[in-house]
């Protein structure tokens, strides 16, 4: 197949002279940063190691921003919520063995929560590659190996001139539906090895689009469009795919009530008639959404948390819409449509004829009073004091990272995100440390809006080390560390369970003091008057933590 040469690039003089005649100094680390450049890039994470020098060299004759971490997991973190708040690649730059092996559990969470992290790691050099035991320093048989479980895709460069394509390739991976990581590694010899090769110019890594089979539109739309009792809930990928307008027309076309996941807070509007917000743990909810006779799916694998713990058990036909084909009828027969939320969603909107239920607002009020009443019912006054200071204090527009800890359990179900995209956490892979890093990824994006992190005294310890972090680069967010001396829902799951616990308890620093000796402004705070703290805390500029020592309660259960 010939080309028409008439297609070439048309260069001028002096970009023909730069193309032949490329900046000295350059090796396979430029490569690196110029092809990030070329995809559009501005921001990389990371944590420096030997074997990775050529790339953070590098890093010194580029116009990208780095934001360096003081620990791998974290810096995966940080990438993590960059990428969710901008929708966009975050590069996390990192080095051979401990280094990318410390990461993994960020990159866990990436994939469970869907976050286009772009990792590109180091390798030992490439005369030590194909698993002989060389004795290189960081090396493993087979780094591939320890990631290829994790990521979706594994991008090997051996030469200079692969670097462009294998980083090209990886980022049109992490931004195809279903979003995610991916992992790129580099040895090295040829990062550090000089190149004469041209300077990298943009690069083209469009994502594939994700459609909907128009015979499965046809087929949903009939079955919503005749329902008597339909109900939707809107998961973490309404959130990602920008879909949440298309899905409250849907559902006002519809009258269909909805109810969001805890990875999709913010996608329906809080205060709807037809909102029955996120109280997916109780069985009122539960047994709403069972008896619908067409329920909605709408970018949810309806996994462990979003099913009441698997006791959901839906009895009329469930229809689908989700982007990653393994979760498509994983947990319940389905018409299930492999396709981006929004793309489906328009396609849906326009298909499905309008239906009116007068009755609608009426049910989804009656189940929201009957979830009030039980959890009234618990003498549970202090943690939706806590809870409500909160949402008092935070701007709509402000972004919220909540880590594994017992008033973020609180708010997955009754914390009211305002806005889509605001409110992110950890439940994807459910590691502690997230909410503090993750942080510093979304004040990094966008430093014009102060951020908020949440984190118990527990979690708090994982990344007390990036109190320097967000004092170096001076970035607006505050911490509430929730101080209860210890593990507080792995104390109440052990007593539920053995009557005693083990290994809960913790030792733990002065938080206030900790902070201020990291340069942080501190204050310790009471449930009176968390609300004025916090705001205060919020509005002030760079970082600072507020520390509540409260013990705090989980509702109780309705699966067991």
């Amino acid at each position: 197949m010939s080309h028409d040469h008439d297609d070439r690039p048309q260069l001028t003089a002096a970009q023909a002279a730069a193309v032949l005649n490329p900046p000295a100094g350059r090796n396979g680390g430029d490569l690196v940063v110029e092809t990030l450049q070329g995809l559009g890039a501005t921001t990389v994470f990371g944590l420096p190691g030997q074997h990775a020098l050529g790339m953070f060299d590098a890093l010194r004759r580029s116009s990208l921003r780095y934001v360096g971490l003081r620990v791998e997991n974290n810096a995966g973190f940080a990438a993590d919520a960059y990428g969710r708040i901008t929708g966009e690649v975050a590069p996390l730059l990192l080095s051979t063995g401990p280094g990318a092996l410390t990461s993994l559990a960020a990159l866990q969470e990436a994939a469970a929560a869907s976050a286009p992290v772009l990792a590109i790691s180091s390798q030992i050099p490439t005369a030590g590659l194909g698993g002989g035991r060389h004795g290189y320093l960081h090396e493993l048989r087979d780094q591939q190996a320890s990631v290829r479980d994790i990521v979706k895709s594994v991008h090997t460069v051996r030469t200079a001139s692969q670097i462009p394509s294998a980083i090209a390739a990886a980022w049109e991976s992490a931004l195809t539906a279903p979003h995610g990581p991916v992992w790129v590694e580099i040895p090295q010899d040829v990062l550090l090895a000089g190149t004469t090769l041209p300077v990298v110019s943009a690069m083209d890594a469009t994502p594939r689009e994700l459609y909907p089979r128009p015979e499965l539109t046809i087929a949903a739309a009939h079955l919503l469009s005749h329902a008597e009792r339909p109900v939707i809930i809107a998961g973490g990928g309404v959130v990602r795919s920008d879909a949440s307008g298309k899905l409250r027309a849907l559902a006002e076309k519809i009258d269909a009530p909805v109810v969001t996941t805890f990875g999709g807070k913010g996608a329906f509007p809080w205060e709807h008639p037809l909102s029955l917000r996120s109280w997916l743990e109780d069985r009122h909810t539960t047994d709403f959404l069972e008896d619908a006779d067409v329920l909605l799916v709408v970018g949810s694998g309806l996994g462990e948390l979003s099913s009441n713990y698997h006791t959901f058990r839906p009895r009329g036909r469930v229809i689908q819409i989700e982007a990653d084909p393994g979760k498509l009828e994983s947990n319940h027969p389905a018409l299930g449509i492999h396709s981006d939320a929004r793309e489906a969603l328009a396609d849906l909107l326009e298909a499905v004829e309008r239906r009116e239920d007068p009755d609608a607002a009426e049910r989804v009020r009656r189940v929201l009073e009957k979830v009030r009443v039980r959890i009234e019912a618990q003498d549970l006054t202090l943690e939706q004091q806590v809870l409500a200071a909160v949402r008092e204090a935070l701007p709509d527009a402000a972004p919220s990272f909540w880590d594994m800890t017992i008033l973020a359990y609180w708010a997955w179900s009754a914390f009211d995100a305002r806005r889509p995209n605001t409110m992110h956490s950890a439940q994807g892979a459910g590691g502690l440390g997230y909410g503090f890093p993750a942080a510093i990824g979304a004040a990094a994006a966008d430093p014009t809006k102060p951020v908020l992190a949440v984190s118990g005294d527990g979690g708090a310890m994982y990344s007390i080390a990036e109190l320097a972090t967000a004092r170096q680069y001076d970035l607006p967010l505050t911490w509430l560390i929730v101080d209860d001396g210890g593990y507080g829902i792995l104390r109440e799951y052990m007593t539920g369970a053995f009557g005693e616990t083990t290994g809960t308890e913790l030792a733990r620093p002065d938080f206030v003091a900790l902070a201020e000796s990291f340069g942080v402004p501190a204050v310790r705070t009471s449930p009176e008057s968390l609300a004025a703290d916090l705001g205060k805390a919020l509005a002030a500029p760079g970082p600072s933590v507020v520390v509540l020592p409260a013990l705090l309660r989980m509702f109780e259960p309705t699966h067991l």
